[in-house]
């Protein structure tokens, strides 16, 4: 019996490189002021502020 050659196998992808850099160095996405009290402030709206407290509101605290 003669059998077909085998096909060859596809060349794999190359893995990606290994990346030496501190990554102290590099700023995250946590390491900013923004979400940190940005929203804008309204005086003497209490509706505003009602909405704030629900929204900052801990789960374990309804």
């Amino acid at each position: 019996m003669t059998s077909a050659p085998a096909p060859a196998p596809e060349p794999a992808e190359p893995k990606p490189g290994l990346v030496f850099d501190d990554p102290l160095d590099q700023q995250s996405s946590d390491d900013t002021d923004r979400g940190w009290g940005d929203r804008p402030r309204s005086d003497g709206d209490s509706a505003a502020d009602l909405k704030r407290f629900l929204d900052e509101k801990p789960p374990h605290h309804i």
